[in-house]
């Protein structure tokens, strides 16, 4: 008898929701036109775009940088984009900014189709991730392939909050 109540009891616990959980981390739906209204939104601003995933193996060692770094550098703003190829995972990309650091950054996540989605960001980008933007406060952008180094964030980021001669 009490096999079969540990049984029903593991039965229904499997088919019960989820408790919704509160996360302070918030993402936004990247979608058309997004892109548009990131870049509008941080005009004038230094900032850096970084666009991952959860299924991607450097992201993973980059993201705890990336969370160090902004905590480091409150003057460039911070954005992240969840562009993996793998659909629909918003719960492991909180997660993972969260324990990042990032969870203060602005936030997004693919929604729609990726390639236009991409397309709309740069017609030569074919989705290879970690891809950092690096957006100077007169809009112009430096596109990094693969990981950045910490470093050159670094000296990027002093040029950027350097006082204007």
């Amino acid at each position: 008898m009490r096999r079969e109540s540990l049984a029903l009891a593991l039965l229904l616990a499997l088919l019960m929701p989820a408790p919704a959980q509160d996360s302070a981390t918030q993402l936004k739906p990247f979608g058309r036109g997004s892109w548009h209204e990131l870049t509008k939104a941080h005009a004038g601003r230094p900032t850096i775009v970084h666009f991952w995933g959860v299924t991607c193996g450097p992201c993973k060692v980059e993201l705890p940088q990336l969370g160090a770094f902004m905590k480091d550098n409150p003057g460039i703003d911070m954005v992240t984009v969840s562009a993996d190829f793998v659909p629909n995972l918003p719960e492991a990309t909180r997660a993972m900014l969260e324990r990042s650091g990032l969870s203060l950054a602005e936030n997004w996540i693919f929604d729609g189709f990726a390639d236009r989605l991409r397309f709309e960001i740069d017609p030569t980008w074919q989705g290879d991730i970690p891809r950092t933007l690096l957006i100077t406060r007169e809009g112009e952008m430096t596109t990094i392939e693969g990981s950045a180094e910490m470093a050159d964030l670094a000296k990027w980021s002093e040029r950027q909050l350097a006082p204007r001669k």
